[in-house]
């Protein structure tokens, strides 16, 4: 597995239990500390998966309003905890990480991936259908690096 792919798989495990147990910010730089700890110790994309959680946590209240935007038959609080954590994580890359760093389209395949393998039979659908509309909608310039 890819260490960029495996820093995310760390990152969403943190993001479900920090949500799981009531998303008390403070608390989720210490489940991402003992996750890495446990899952990723040898993994050189330790600053990555800090900087991807905070930068989650920090526009938490804007990815999610993207989220009920652009699926808004399913409020927030009922998108299964993966599926949610799997769009924050696949939107703060979109909208808010380096393009030359992250392009677009790896931001969502790297989303789908994460989907497929943790979520239900149906979440990589859901997931690409979501960050494919946020995609379309995006200005041509923010598409690609």
């Amino acid at each position: 597995m890819a260490s960029r792919h495996l820093a995310r798989s760390i990152v969403l495990q943190s993001l479900y239990e920090w949500d799981f147990y009531g998303r008390k910010g403070e608390k989720l730089d210490k489940i991402l500390e003992i996750n890495i700890k446990n899952l990723g110790q040898d993994l050189d994309e330790k600053e990555f998966m800090k900087k991807l959680s905070k930068g989650i946590l920090k526009n938490l209240s804007k990815i999610d309003k993207v989220i009920q935007t652009a699926a808004p038959e399913r409020p927030i609080e009922q998108i299964s905890i993966i599926d949610r954590n799997v769009l924050r994580i696949g939107l703060y890359e979109l909208l808010y990480s380096d393009k030359k760093e992250v392009p677009p389209k790896v931001a969502i395949n790297e989303a789908i991936e994460l989907a497929k393998n943790f979520g239900g039979g149906n979440s990589f659908k859901f997931v690409n259908g979501v960050l494919g509309t946020i995609y379309k909608n995006l200005s041509p310039s923010a598409q690609e690096p």
